[in-house]
């Protein structure tokens, strides 16, 4: 799915294109997979027995095996109600629920949907408010989907390869025609990427995530078995380019209420100046 959100002040953006999440594999794959093999899935993910999850749902045991296994099928307010449980993503509940047979939770709108609208609005508020300090907005995959004007000047120098559409942050980072040689630390930043993508992975179950994890090593072989150990309190990127010789640190943040798959999974991300090196 690929939608537009034509804004003057957002206008150079439009040739990275704007990308919403799209789900990773077919509404057939999820029903071979079956509900209780999927739900069986994330339990082991999260490290839980079924008496584990039994006993936090306040369900029988019995009756849970008997769903993993698919002697039982199970209701959509049961799943829902383990999926909560067990932490599963917004979109990985539909999942569940799509392989037992009954209607997704869960909307997935594009963002040039009308009940977006203040979903985009206050995207645009904070990204124009974010100036001077580079903003961007990723979906679940690190791609750019909105972006001020501080943050679309840091790709003045990458090769046209890299911005898209989609243009991949992760991508976009760690590349040698991107902003990798301009990253002075880009070992430290490049494994410290990789922490963050492997959370997600652990959380998301999401293979393109993995992908990412081995992009981001074949390009920064030196961030292979680091881990970015510093004095302060957060790692800062070390930017050095023709005009600038700076520190920059991110803040990330997110939807706190999000009942939309779309939403749930735009990431912010805010670079903020904090060192001048002369």
């Amino acid at each position: 799915m690929t939608s537009e959100v034509m804004d003057p002040h957002l206008a150079p953006w439009i040739r990275c294109g704007m990308t919403s999440p799209t789900n990773s594999r077919s509404s057939d794959d999820r029903r071979t997979a079956g509900a209780g093999g999927l739900l069986r899935t994330w339990r082991h993910r999260r490290r839980m027995s079924q008496l584990d999850l039994a006993s936090a749902a306040d369900v029988s045991t019995r009756h849970l095996s008997y769903v993993e296994t698919g002697r039982s099928r199970p209701s959509r307010e049961l799943l829902l109600h383990l999926a909560r449980h067990l932490d599963v993503p917004l979109r990985e509940q539909n999942d569940l629920l799509i392989a037992a047979g009954h209607a997704p939770a869960f909307t997935e709108l594009n963002l040039d949907d009308p009940s977006m609208r203040p979903v985009v609005a206050a995207l645009k508020t904070l990204l124009a408010g974010s100036e001077p300090h580079p903003t961007l907005v990723m979906d679940r995959h690190w791609n750019l989907v909105l972006a001020n004007e501080a943050a679309l000047a840091m790709t003045a120098g990458a090769a046209d390869h890299l911005l898209g559409p989609p243009l991949n942050v992760v991508e976009l980072t760690v590349h040698p025609d991107g902003l990798a040689s301009q990253i002075v630390n880009i070992d430290e930043v490049a494994a410290h990427l990789c922490h963050r993508l492997r959370r997600q992975h652990a959380v998301t179950g999401d293979e393109r995530l993995a992908e990412l994890i081995t992009t981001v090593q074949h390009h920064v072989p030196g961030s292979i078995g680091i881990h970015p150990i510093t004095p302060a309190a957060a790692l800062t990127i070390h930017l050095r380019t023709d005009d600038h010789d700076i520190m920059l640190l991110s803040i990330v943040s997110t939807f706190g209420t999000a009942l939309d798959v779309t939403t749930a999974e735009l990431t912010i991300e805010t670079f903020y100046n904090v060192g001048q090196r002369t």
